[in-house]
């Protein structure tokens, strides 16, 4: 999806079969880089100014049409007379494209982007089923469908308000990592607090072994792994101390390796059936975290206590309004 519009009205605003020409640099009469005057006699001496410009301008689109292309994606701009030439030969042209977008093109279509028109031919140019121009709203999208094999795509959320997009954006990044990390290290473990509860189990299996302080703090570190299943159950409105009860149960069994809260339920299940899975990496991440934030606060050797700091002075002739003097004796009516 490119969020910009078809630059000329007469271009057409669906290509089928699309071949797709990518170029960053103008689409426009360069300009010197000094300052030049020049001196005019006669008008027909403008005229051939202006002629010479239509022409340079004339031959750099049949640059771009001689290599088959029907639609272009320029990161700059398009003259008004290029663009007039463009949609004479039936090209749909987009103008001042962001480079990331030139670049998921290239992943999405199979070009290559050119540096300049000299290096545009038909090996360049990308292919895509449907190229048209879409109205979203009150704003225009170019959507470039129908690729073969594309490597980069693009996902449109649409919602009644600003705050709906920002949250469904979040959610769907977040799915989007998890597939990732998936796909990336291809390893993932069964969620609902089973792994942390696997974990607990073996630990305190190990910490009977072991002589010393050492066993209460593997037994400490195997109990702060349970919190992690018992808060799922409180959050699912479930009774904690039944929950953990049972999933101990389970998992002191060969068969209950992937036993953890279903708060759907209201008990424990086998989560690798239920179809709860979370990436590997995200759990070994997140008691790495834990465990590096414990050490660090464990290193604190001192703590400095801020002192409470004094009120604001009174201003001068505060204390509040002081009493008023006896008043004199009224005199007597009359």
């Amino acid at each position: 999806v490119i969020d910009k519009e078809i630059v000329h009205a007469s271009m057409p605003r669906k290509v089928e079969k699309a071949k797709i020409a990518l170029v960053n640099t103008a689409i426009e009469v360069e300009k010197t880089e000094f300052d030049a005057e020049i001196k005019i006699d006669r008008p027909d001496q403008l005229q051939a100014f202006l002629d010479e410009e239509e022409r340079m301008l004339k031959k750099m689109v049949d640059r771009i049409v001689g290599t088959g292309a029907n639609v272009l994606i320029c990161q700059k701009g398009i003259d008004d007379v290029a663009q007039h030439y463009l949609a004479k030969a039936g090209i749909m042209a987009v103008r001042r494209a962001k480079k990331s977008t030139l670049e998921k093109m290239a992943k999405a279509t199979g070009a290559s982007v050119a540096t300049s028109l000299d290096e545009l031919d038909a090996s360049s140019l990308g292919s895509a089923g449907i190229v048209e121009e879409v109205k979203i709203g009150d704003d225009k999208l170019v959507y470039v469908r129908e690729c073969k094999d594309p490597k980069a795509v693009s996902i449109v959320i649409r919602g009644g308000t600003e705050h709906v997009v920002d949250e469904a954006d979040r959610a769907l990044h977040d799915a989007l990592c998890v597939v990732r990390n998936v796909v990336e290290d291809g390893t993932y473990v069964a969620g609902g607090g089973s792994t942390e509860a696997e974990i607990a189990e073996k630990l305190e299996a190990y910490a009977n072994k072991v002589k010393g302080r050492e066993q209460l703090a593997i037994e400490a570190f195997a109990e702060a792994l349970r919190i992690v299943p018992k808060t799922l159950a409180e959050n699912g409105g479930h009774d904690p101390i039944d929950i953990i009860a049972d999933l101990n149960k389970e998992h002191s069994k060969t068969t209950g390796l992937w036993h953890g809260v279903d708060v759907m339920k209201g008990k424990t299940s086998d989560m690798m059936k239920e179809g709860v899975i979370e990436p590997s990496r995200v759990k070994s991440q997140a008691i790495r975290s834990a465990a590096e934030a414990a050490q660090m606060i464990l290193r604190i050797d001192d703590v400095i206590a801020a002192k409470a700091t004094a009120p604001p002075p009174a201003p001068p002739g505060g204390g509040g309004m002081g009493g008023m003097g006896g008043m004199g004796g009224m005199p007597g009516m009359m």
